[in-house]
């Protein structure tokens, strides 16, 4: 099991500029997974959901994750890398620059790493740019790298 790191208000948070916050728990990547984001996308493609053609035809020979099933689970896993406390709201401004340097297999295992990379002021709080890298357990490359903006609000 990860580590939470646990930041104690904004000069804490200034203060982790330029460092690396942890990383989550280990996800295993299952068939089940793709098929309810299908459902909910509606993306319906086969390289996601066709095991037996992704054995025939695929460069990847299994069902891999819709890229952006891999960026929606940086939402998902954040909270388990990271807690800031002393700020009365948190917001999700949105993502910058995102990218997929390699499949994310069926069965693979995977974790999100953060990074904080820098602090903006705003009139009530401030504005982190994070580094939200999806790892892939074994392999060179990241299955998501994205730039994220989130708001931490004072009272």
């Amino acid at each position: 099991m990860s580590d939470k790191t646990i930041i104690e208000g904004l000069e804490a948070l200034r203060a982790a500029v330029g460092r690396k916050l942890g990383h989550s728990d280990w996800k295993t990547l299952t068939d089940a997974d793709i098929s309810r984001f299908a459902e909910a996308t509606g993306d319906f493609q086969w390289i996601h959901l066709d095991r037996e053609r992704c054995a025939r035809e695929s460069p990847f020979g299994v069902p891999v994750a819709h890229g952006y099933y891999t960026v929606s689970r940086i939402a998902g896993l954040f909270f388990e890398v990271l807690e800031v406390r002393g700020f009365s709201l948190v917001l999700n401004y949105g993502l910058n620059k995102v990218r997929f340097p390699a499949p994310l297999k069926s069965g693979a295992r995977y974790r999100l790493a953060l990074e904080l990379k820098e602090l903006k002021d705003l009139p009530k709080g401030v504005e982190a740019l994070m580094i939200a890298t999806i790892e892939i357990e074994g392999e060179p490359k990241p299955a998501c790298v994205a730039e994220g903006l989130y708001r931490y609000m004072l009272a």
